[in-house]
Order: C-alpha cells, then sequence, then structure tokens
C-alpha cells in the first residue's frame, strides 16, 4: 500500500477509473441508461467540477499562499526551489484545469440545451427557460470565460517570461521580468474576485431556479 500511495500516477489514475465506475454502476442502478442524455450530463458535470477544482484550487493556492509567502524565503532559496521548480508545475496544472474546466462546462450546457441561450443572456430563450435562470448562469459562464482568457493569454505568458520558462526569454532584463511578474500576479487576482460571484452563479442557478 505505502508503494502505491507514494507513486502520484497510480492513486490519480486508479481514483479516476473508480470515479468512472462508481458513476457507471449507480447508472445501472437509476433509470438512466448508459449513454443517455443525463448519463451524459453527469459525466460532463463530474468532470467539469473535477476540473474546476484543479484551477481553482491552484488559483487560490498562489494568491493565499505562494504570493504573499514567497517574500519571506531568502532570495537565494526562492528562485531554485520556487521559480524554477514549484511554479511551473502548478502552471501547468493551473492552466490546463482552466482549459479542461470550460471545455466541460461547455459541454455540460450544451448537454442541457441552454448553451446559446445563456451565452446570449437570453436572446434566443424560449418559454421553457426562464430568462433570470438564463441570465444568472450566462453571467457565471462568462465570468468563467473572461477568467479563462486571462489564464491563457495574460497570466501563463507573463509567467513565461517573469520566470524564463522552457528557457523561451533568456535574454529579458530584470525589469522586464519584473513587470511581467507583477501583470500576472495583477490578473491573477482579477481572477480570485472573479471566481467568487462565478461560483455563486454556478452553483445557485440550479439551487434557485431548479
Amino acid at each position: 500500500m505505502a508503494s502505491f500511495l507514494s507513486n502520484l500516477r497510480y492513486v490519480a489514475w486508479t481514483a479516476l477509473a473508480v470515479g468512472a465506475l462508481f458513476l457507471i454502476y449507480f447508472t445501472t442502478l437509476s433509470p438512466t441508461p448508459l449513454g443517455d442524455t443525463v448519463f451524459w450530463q453527469a459525466v460532463w458535470r463530474w468532470t467539469h467540477v473535477l476540473a474546476g477544482v484543479m484551477w481553482i484550487g491552484h488559483l487560490w493556492y498562489f494568491n493565499f499562499t505562494q504570493i504573499p509567502n514567497a517574500p519571506k524565503i531568502p532570495e537565494e532559496h526562492r528562485g531554485p526551489s520556487i521559480g524554477k521548480v514549484i511554479a511551473p508545475a502548478a502552471l501547468f496544472w493551473f492552466r490546463w484545469g482552466a482549459m479542461f474546466t470550460l471545455i466541460t462546462g461547455l459541454l455540460l450546457a450544451w448537454n442541457r440545451g441552454y448553451l446559446f441561450e445563456a451565452l446570449t443572456f437570453g436572446a434566443l430563450d424560449d418559454p421553457s427557460f426562464a430568462v433570470p435562470r438564463t441570465i444568472f448562469i450566462g453571467i457565471g459562464m462568462w465570468l468563467a470565460i473572461v477568467m479563462w482568457f486571462n489564464v491563457w493569454f495574460i497570466i501563463w505568458p507573463n509567467q513565461q517570461k517573469a520566470l524564463n520558462i522552457d528557457n523561451k526569454h533568456p535574454d529579458l532584463d530584470a525589469a522586464a521580468k519584473a513587470a511581467a511578474a507583477k501583470t500576472a500576479m495583477l490578473l491573477s487576482r482579477v481572477n480570485t474576485f472573479l471566481s467568487v460571484p462565478m461560483l455563486v452563479a454556478m452553483t445557485g442557478t440550479s439551487t434557485l431556479f431548479g
């Protein structure tokens, strides 16, 4: 058991397999057939939440743990440990968590039949889909899209510059690196702020509007 738990890949892949089997097994005990629209709704919701936890968990890790505490580490230790090892690995899971959260969220909305209605705040609405609900979930979706855009097109490129990830910016001077790091930090703070109302909309829509 210790050798299994010591290997993160074994733990992660086994957990995913158990989760999938768990979902499939209980689907067979429900009125929903495997492959039915409702079954896929459960699949997309599960993977959406899974990816979202990875994304927002790393977002909050950066803003509540790494950024406030990194300056307390002596510079000679901070660069090699955080800048060269921890941050690049965390940024990998951070940005791909954002990507898969977006993809699975759009698939879930498509599966449930409100993708275009929500993205247009009800401009394509129909009587079966209440306008307040459309607007509420639409706000959540657009906040998530803005956050995803910030991750991939502002935070990640600037972190690549600030940390010289994959040695793509070896010639940047200290001032340019500092400016890139500040831009990444500020947009990360924007995403931290947006994550709270986004989660209210995402979790509250089904509760408040059924």
